[in-house]
This record gives C-alpha cells, sequence and structure tokens, in this order.
C-alpha cells in the first residue's frame, strides 16, 4: 500500500455507485436533494460552511466538488481565499495548504485568482476586496 500527501481528486456519484450502490442513492436523495434544498439556509451559506468544514477537518476528497459549487453558488475567489486564510489560524496551516493545492487548479480552470485588495489599517482592523 501506498501513502500521499497530495490532495484526493473528487468522485463522481458513479464511481461510489460501482462500490456502494447504497451509499450513492443517500447522497443523491439526502444530500443532493434533501439537504441542500432546505430553506433556512441559502446554497451560498451552505457553501461556506460546507467547504469550511472539510478544509477544518482536511477531508480533501470532498474539496473540488465543494469548491466548485462553493463558486457556482455566488462564493467569490477573493472570499474563498479569505475563509481558507482565517481557517489556517484555526484549523492549521497544513489543512489550508491541502486546501489551497485543491482551488488553485479550480481558480486556474476559471481563470480567476482569489487576490484582492488588501487593506491593512492596524492588526485588528483589515478586509479583503475584490478587484
Amino acid at each position: 500500500m501506498t501513502t500521499s500527501n497530495s490532495p484526493r481528486t473528487a468522485l463522481t456519484l458513479d464511481d461510489v455507485a460501482s462500490v456502494s450502490p447504497a451509499l450513492e442513492n443517500f447522497t443523491k436523495t439526502t444530500i443532493v436533494s434533501e439537504l441542500w434544498s432546505r430553506p433556512d439556509l441559502s446554497p451560498r451559506d451552505r457553501a461556506v460552511v460546507t467547504i469550511a468544514a472539510l478544509v477544518a477537518r482536511n477531508q480533501t476528497i470532498g474539496m473540488q466538488h465543494y469548491f466548485t459549487k462553493a463558486l457556482d453558488s455566488g462564493v467569490t475567489p477573493p472570499e474563498i481565499s479569505e475563509i481558507i486564510t482565517h481557517l489556517a489560524f484555526y484549523c492549521g496551516w497544513g489543512n489550508a495548504f491541502f486546501a489551497v493545492e485543491v482551488v488553485k487548479d479550480i481558480f486556474a480552470e476559471r481563470g480567476r485568482s482569489g487576490s484582492g485588495n488588501l487593506h491593512i489599517g492596524d492588526k485588528w482592523n483589515f478586509c479583503l476586496t475584490s478587484a
């Protein structure tokens, strides 16, 4: 058995179904159809919560899918950049760096970057604005 420190790529539902049809069914019916359709959080807010949880737990297998879903739900590249940076302080640099490795490819595919205009007033007052 070989091990790697590289992030794992996203699985497709076909991949899951080939090994565990019941898991694929629960994914489609419970997560996709029910959980993401609940009215009290917008898809954008659900995406922010989900990517934060994935980075915090270093769950790289879902990152490609959910970072893409976040962008498709209106989360901006500078916001994703700031989420990763913020989480580095709470969840560890390694987790943040694994997220960067996944997100850099997604940004490149879309011709985007996570950079914005960083304004630093003092050490407690800073914000990231999109360019």
